[in-house]
């Protein structure tokens, strides 16, 4: 069994990032359902995931959404978050929503298109500079619907150039994660539809690109844990992506559907030195609340995801090894499980309380009045968020 002081000082250390999105109104393709106090601007989001770095202690990164999060003056943005105790963390970039992107963007047949996807993600890293964001996230729809509707090959040539193009331009210190997605919005072909396409483009790419592995993004049955083993050992799982579904991307709060395959995913971060900062790997979350309350339902993710690392913290590594060696196959999976089954939420009130927090983030949020405070002030205006 791993000591526990060594446990609690691995999960005080965490860091958890929380997207802007989160915090604003998002729904289905069919109805957006609107709540009171809803961030109305890129200031106002940062100022709610504050509130959940306050409340939780491990989540001082807020990732920027462009041109969800578009401001005059990033340089300000940034002031703002440091002000309220959190950095800016990942650029996403957004080549989905325009007109012109109906039937792609970077891998669109009409190199005008492409020029314009190019220029943005290109806006993006200009963004990285001004806020010290050392990441730019790329997540593409592109694909086609039809049979013949585009070149397979054609299609993979240009969007390999546009990565090309936009890599040469990342400064010393800032990296490109790639994104991957099974289907939606491109039921045909999507052009990057795996983890494998993914690391083929980031391995041809060079050391400054990685793979994003969102738990959302794959075939029913699909062992994410064995894709996230296989990126750490080769140095090329670059962040996470965490939500929880039931069919396909629901965005759900993590933790929520299959906390066993959160605790699976975990253990093989923590068994192959992906919590060891040295090898940058972001946890973050990417989900969107749709019907519940966007600040609670963010922290309770960031909850799910410490209790899932606790326990694969706790797994009794020697133990394990000296079962797999043997073949003891029933050995080794009590292992797990003995882990997974451990109740680990005294130890980490312990945690919070040595970090000086309330041992019940949910608890703490309620009391300070920061939801009463945002419906009472932020009327008028637009809302964030995105329309269906």
């Amino acid at each position: 069994m791993a000591e526990v002081s060594a446990v609690q000082a691995a999960l005080s250390a965490q860091v958890i990032e929380t997207p802007s999105w989160g915090y604003g109104n998002s729904g289905t393709r069919f109805k957006v359902f609107a709540q009171a106090g809803v961030p109305r601007d890129p200031f106002e989001k940062i100022a709610d995931a504050a509130q959940v770095h306050a409340v939780t202690g491990v989540a001082p990164l807020v990732s920027l959404h462009i041109p969800w999060d578009k401001v005059e003056d990033y340089e300000a943005l940034a002031r703002h978050a440091a002000e309220h105790g959190v950095r800016i963390g990942m650029i996403n970039s957004n080549t989905f929503q325009d007109d012109d992107y109906k039937i792609g963007s970077v891998a669109h047949p009409d190199a005008k298109i492409r020029r314009k996807a190019v220029d943005h993600l290109l806006e993006c890293v200009d963004i990285m500079d001004v806020t010290g964001s050392d990441s730019l996230k790329l997540w593409f729809a592109d694909g086609t619907n039809y049979p013949g509707q585009d070149d397979i090959m054609a299609r993979q040539d240009r969007l390999f150039e546009a990565l090309t193009e936009v890599y040469a331009r990342l400064g010393d210190g800032q990296r490109m994660v790639l994104e991957y997605k099974l289907f939606e919005p491109a039921f045909y072909t999507t052009d990057v539809p795996d983890w494998g396409t993914s690391y083929a483009h980031c391995l041809k790419l060079g050391d400054k690109a990685q793979v994003v592995v969102d738990t959302g993004h794959h075939a029913p049955g699909t062992n994410i844990e064995f894709i996230v083993a296989f990126l750490l050992r080769e140095k090329k799982l670059g962040a996470f992506d965490f939500n929880s579904r039931f069919y396909a991307d629901d965005d759900l709060m993590v933790g929520s559907a299959d906390p066993f395959q959160l605790f699976r995913i975990l253990h093989e971060v923590a068994k192959n030195g992906g919590f060891d900062p040295a090898n940058k790997v972001a946890f973050m979350l990417d989900q969107c609340h749709n019907i519940e309350a966007k600040i609670p339902a963010v922290i309770r993710s960031v909850m799910n995801v410490q209790e899932a690392t606790a326990k694969a913290l706790l797994v009794d590594l020697d133990a394990l090894k000296s079962a797999q060696q043997s073949g003891d196959v029933l050995g080794a999976n009590a292992v797990l499980m003995d882990a997974y089954n451990t109740d680990v939420r005294p130890l980490l009130r312990e945690v919070r309380e040595e970090m000086g927090l309330d041992p019940d983030p949910l608890a703490a949020y309620r009391a300070s009045g920061y939801a009463e405070k945002i419906v009472a002030e932020r009327v008028g205006g637009t809302q964030a968020g995105w329309g269906a």
